[in-house]
């Protein structure tokens, strides 16, 4: 369950939650750069360590990024001011609105007073942004840094495109689906530069689906079984002891076993375990792995996000 001013799918409070901690981190009127009012703010603001933790699909903390439109929004409404480059400072007008709204912002309470710094989106509607209000969706968006809502954009199709690549994984033959984790593997990075991997599933296989060379002379190698089992099939103990016991046939110790479902926690502690390295993938991390590695996908569409270059007017 998420605290006021919490988003429901984070524990960093929305940006609204952010402005007066904000201005109480510059309330003495020094000059300070943007990274040391985040961190003022945090501590203001009581944000959780896990909370700070938490990153945006760009690898950047979404904390700081939530802070950034905080202090955006009060630079538009001239409450404070850009003394120098990432360098900031509370003014008189900061002041009388951090004592007028000591209590905090809602979202509500912050739209009605940064709306009117913000770019006119109505443009060519007819009516005021009275007269049509705002619909609960745009409410939503407008509450979200730019930024992240494209990274919710992201990974709303993902997720679509993980459910339908899922969907196909489980209705492919087990020949198919064999050497697409072979694929995956060695789109990972494992087998070298010279995609050193093979699928050698089949009669006769031994409970092993795929061989992944580490080294030219294959050496070093990463023994891989794959399982195309539907939905709420898990895989259990059981299953999990044959492969270790096949890797001990082969003389390795280690391997990657692979399915379309999911694994029990019995197959899980004993893969935890075992004196042998294995590594369990389940079919929500295989589908994410495939899209991360452009494996059975392909790109769409290609955005680019842009932001001013300070270094242009110093």
């Amino acid at each position: 369950m998420s605290s006021p001013g919490e988003s429901a799918s984070s524990a960093v409070p929305i940006w609204p939650a952010l402005v007066i901690p904000v201005l109480q981190a510059l309330k003495d009127g020094d000059v300070l750069h943007r990274k040391d009012i985040a961190d003022r703010a945090a501590e203001l603001a009581s944000v959780r360590p896990e909370a700070r933790s938490e990153t945006l699909l760009s690898g950047g903390k979404r904390y700081e990024q939530r802070f950034g439109w905080a202090l955006s929004n009060l630079t538009k409404a001239s409450w404070v001011d850009r003394a120098s480059r990432g360098h900031y400072r509370i003014n008189e007008r900061g002041l009388a609105a951090l004592a007028e709204h000591n209590g905090g912002f809602t979202y509500a309470q912050a739209r009605e007073t940064f709306a009117p710094f913000w770019p006119d989106s109505s443009a060519g509607n007819s009516g005021s942004k009275d007269d049509l209000g705002a619909s609960a969706l745009e409410q939503e968006v407008e509450v979200i840094d730019p930024i992240e809502q494209i990274e919710d954009g992201i990974r709303r199709i993902d997720a679509e495109v993980g459910g339908e690549l899922l969907d196909r994984l489980r209705e492919s033959h087990p020949d198919f689906f064999e050497q697409a984790v072979v694929n995956l593997l060695l789109a990972m990075g494992y087998g070298g530069v010279e995609q050193r991997g093979r699928r050698i599933g089949g009669t006769g296989d031994e409970g092993i689906d795929g061989i992944i060379d580490q080294d030219a002379l294959g050496l070093d190698q990463v023994y891989v079984q794959a399982k195309r089992y539907k939905a709420g099939n898990n895989i259990g103990r059981e299953t999990i002891q044959a492969f270790v016991g096949a890797l001990h046939g082969f003389g390795a110790s280690r391997g990657v076993f692979l399915t379309t479902s999911a694994f029990t926690s019995g197959a899980t502690t004993y893969a935890n375990n075992v004196p042998s390295r294995v590594v369990l993938i389940d079919g929500d991390r295989l589908v994410s792995l495939m899209i991360k590695y452009r494996v059975g996908v392909q790109v769409r569409e290609t955005y680019a996000a842009v932001e001013i270059d300070a270094d242009f007017f110093d």
